[in-house]
């Protein structure tokens, strides 16, 4: 998958330091993934869930949430927000929902 952008990726996970081999564990598995469906990204990433074209992956053992965009037909993830378990919870992803 061509995981867009990695710079902002890390530029969001920046402020948790605890999650950094986390995200680049999961950057390097997106980026050798060949994901055609949810239930492909399911077999890396069991805990995945899809709301509409959002992704939303549990990092760091449910600490974190990684919402990316998905667009398996052109084999592209585009990054959206990296939250808390906390931010997530109070729908501060919400704002990239059509």
């Amino acid at each position: 998958m061509n995981v867009i952008s990695k710079r902002r990726l890390f530029a969001k996970a920046d402020k948790h330091p605890d999650a950094t081999v986390a995200i680049q564990d999961w950057f390097d598995a997106a980026s050798a993934a060949e994901w055609r469906s949810l239930e492909d990204v399911r077999q890396t990433y069991p805990a995945t869930d899809m709301v509409g074209m959002l992704a939303i992956f549990n990092i760091k053992g449910n600490r974190y949430r990684l919402i990316v965009r998905m667009v398996f037909q052109y084999r592209r993830v585009y990054i959206k927000e990296f939250l808390t378990h906390a931010e997530y919870s109070k729908g501060a992803w919400k704002k990239w929902l059509p």
